[in-house]
């Protein structure tokens, strides 16, 4: 019963290491060098579109920002409100 045991773990543990190594040698390959590779470029895709978008979220912000700060976003004076620099109501 021990052989018998024995036998079976050794069986077990040879296939478990002959599909290991076989999945090593398929990443060895042409073709699994090349699937690597695709994967590799499309992470780095993701992460530089992750990227421009947080790019993107932070320009809008600081130009919410500067709108604000400067008054860009305030509504115009009325025709008789607006006055040029240096004059005055009283030079006409």
């Amino acid at each position: 019963m021990r052989r018998l045991f024995w036998l079976a773990m050794g069986v077990t543990i040879g296939v478990l290491v002959v599909r290991k190594l076989s999945a090593a040698a398929e990443k060895m390959t042409p073709a699994g060098i090349g699937g690597s590779i695709a994967e590799g470029l499309r992470d780095l895709a993701d992460a530089i579109g992750d990227f421009g978008a947080d790019v993107r979220a932070a320009m809008a912000e600081r130009e919410v920002e500067l709108r604000a700060g400067t008054g860009l976003d305030a509504p115009l004076p009325e025709a008789g409100q607006a006055q040029l620099p240096g004059r005055h109501a009283t030079d006409r």
